[in-house]
């Protein structure tokens, strides 16, 4: 039975194959749940739910500490090597429904690789999925998660430097999300303090956004 005091928050990553949505879902669990490797076609064919364990220092609640608790939905690539737009954007909006139909969705993290340029092309694939999914208010319940950042710090950008020298495709994308994006480095295990950053932005993402779910049963 979970403690009256934590937090579970409902998170679903969505985005291009091979961007690396299902490390990014296991940085955030803490854990390996979701197959992940490199491969010349999309590895990841269904949606599968993955849930972490009690993470401890990282809120309060009414004057006492209280554990977080983090649930992904990692989804198939989109477009995908072997199936369909509308069989990818059904099986997810389906999975939603059944994963956080209840609880609602806190956040949709759209995974794009810092290391490569976002295209216009690319970016309105993957947007009109996400408003397809999600509905007009797409925008406050969605951030970007920028992953093989370590890549983008290797050739000697910060994140200062990173943004400046952006496409415009993704600057207006991060403008359209209020700015909310994380930097992610895709090192094989992710640090204990980088995952709780990570988490932390995430949580503060949030709380701006009212603690506000989507996607609940009695609502659109």
């Amino acid at each position: 039975m979970a403690d009256s005091n934590d937090m579970t928050i409902n998170l679903v990553v969505l985005g291009k194959p091979q961007t690396g949505k299902s490390a990014a879902g296991n940085s955030l669990l803490g854990s390996s749940d979701f197959e992940s490797h490199l491969c010349p076609s999309s590895v990841t064919s269904c949606c599968s739910l993955g849930r972490s364990g009690r993470i401890l220092g990282l809120m309060r609640r009414n004057g006492h500490e209280s554990a977080l608790r983090v649930r992904v939905l990692d989804t198939p690539g989109y477009p995908h090597s072997a199936l369909g737009k509308e069989q990818v954007r059904d099986m997810v909006r389906a999975a939603l429904a059944q994963h956080f139909g209840q609880e609602g969705l806190h956040l949709a993290l759209l995974v794009l690789r810092a290391d490569l340029p976002l295209c216009p092309d690319e970016s309105n694939d993957t947007v009109q999925l996400i408003q397809e999914l999600l509905g007009p208010t797409w925008k406050d319940f969605t951030a970007v998660l920028l992953t093989h950042a370590d890549k983008a710090e290797e050739a000697g950008y910060s994140e200062e430097t990173y943004l400046h020298s952006a496409s415009s495709t993704l600057l207006s994308l991060l403008t359209s999300v209020e700015h909310k994006y994380i930097f992610l480095d895709n090192h094989n295990s992710i640090i204990k303090e980088e995952r709780n950053t990570v988490l932390r932005k995430l949580l503060n993402f949030i709380q701006k956004n009212n603690y506000r779910v989507l996607l609940k049963h009695n609502k659109e």
